[in-house]
């Protein structure tokens, strides 16, 4: 079984790599390696993640997805997780998460086609639900910090993030120095909303 790790943190403040050793272990305990790694700080909110679609276009029909938890692959809204779900299927790769049971489990055992379709069945119930959960936890705490930010700029005291010039001035020294987005995401650990915003602001300059 070809198992492909996939880690994301959703800005470059956060450690993509923070779960690597746990989804080692648990690939490990269950007599499984892990082929190749894919981790970025991008928002789980949207679809286009680029070392997420590297993993499904370097995947085989039966390669294992492996995140630590569902809302690591989606905090996506449904139109954007059917098209994930149907990049998915197409490719005919299994997603197993670490808070999803039946996922690993299913990828274990070997069953009988009756009861593998109930298996699966019931696995993309429980896998579209925690979709949905974590989009709901997104929504949720986007709202909750606009209606902060509101009240504090009605009370004078909103600020907004102060912008880190040393590291977005690096980013812009790469850029024209010829370096590609993703090579500056490397040394820098910027998300690509970062590259384009700085790359925008100084070609209007």
């Amino acid at each position: 079984m070809f198992v492909r790790a996939y880690l994301r943190a959703s800005t470059s403040e956060q450690d993509a790599q923070r779960a690597r050793e746990q989804l080692r272990v648990f690939a490990a305990e269950r007599g499984l390696s892990i082929a190749a790694w894919y981790a970025e700080n991008e928002s789980g909110a949207k679809l286009a993640r680029p070392e997420l679609f590297r993993l499904l276009g370097d995947a085989h029909p039966g390669d294992v997805l492996l995140v630590e938890q569902v809302d690591r692959l989606s905090r996506l809204g449904t139109a954007d997780w059917e098209r994930l779900k149907a990049e998915l299927v197409a490719r005919r790769v299994r997603v197993v998460a670490l808070d999803l049971p039946t996922s690993w489990m299913m990828a274990a055992k070997s069953t009988d086609d009756f009861t593998g379709r109930m298996f699966e069945a019931i696995n993309g119930m429980l896998l579209d639900m925690l979709a949905a959960v974590a989009r709901k936890d997104y929504d949720d705490r986007r709202r909750r910090q606009a209606q902060g930010q509101a009240k504090a700029k009605a009370e004078g005291r909103y600020k907004g993030r102060p912008e880190d010039t040393a590291r977005n001035q690096g980013i812009a020294r790469l850029i024209e120095a010829g370096e590609t987005w993703g090579a500056v995401q490397r040394a820098t650990g910027c998300s690509r909303a970062t590259i384009a915003k700085i790359v925008k602001r100084n070609h209007a300059i």
